[in-house]
């Protein structure tokens, strides 16, 4: 009697088993724990990256500024060997420490990443634009951000640096231009 109850018990716990296995699919997608470390270092990489650009010695700009007021309000994009326009592909992004940080800890390893500037327009509404874009994230991606302060001092207003990349001056009556958050999207390929 006690042989048939356990064998019935056996019978039900490998059903069970059976069940719970082929209900639940797994695909090479599926997150792991290996994929959760993969987000972690990407995540630990992109803050370091944005970080040391964000680092300035007393009385410079840092290079992460530098490359917001140097920025012409284009889109520019990965084509392989360098960083270009999407309008013109003959343009190339000069003089961007953020695209040479990218291109040699990012490229390299094989990672993708967006790079978007947002703001605050003179309405109160968040404004984003695309800095450097290489397709929409896969699940896995990450996101890091950096805010950079503008003021008036810092943008020159003969060089139209609103009129080529629509960042207001948020206050007239102040020094504070604008508050620029620098969003970097990494995810592996």
């Amino acid at each position: 009697m006690h042989t048939l109850e356990a064998i019935m018990a056996a019978m039900i716990m490998f059903a069970i088993i059976v069940f719970t296995v082929q209900a639940t699919s797994l695909t090479p997608l599926t997150s792991s724990t290996a994929n959760a470390h993969i987000e972690a270092q990407l995540q630990t990489m992109g803050q370091d990256m944005l970080n040391a650009l964000s680092y300035s010695a007393y009385g410079n700009d840092s290079d992460l500024k530098t490359d917001i007021l140097n920025w012409d309000g284009e889109q520019y994009v990965w084509n392989g060997t360098a960083y270009r326009t999407v309008r013109s592909p003959t343009y190339e992004l000069q003089s961007s420490s953020l695209a040479r940080t990218l291109e040699f800890i990012a490229v390299r390893r094989g990672i993708a990443h967006n790079v978007h500037f947002s703001w605050v327009n003179e309405e109160g509404i968040a404004v984003s634009h695309r800095y450097i874009y290489n397709g929409d994230p896969s699940n896995n991606a990450v996101m890091i951000s950096k805010k950079v302060q503008l003021s008036d001092a810092d943008v020159d207003k003969t060089t139209g640096f609103e009129a080529q990349t629509g960042v207001p001056d948020a206050s007239n009556e102040t020094d504070f231009y604008n508050i620029i958050n620098v969003k970097m999207t990494l995810w592996r390929m």
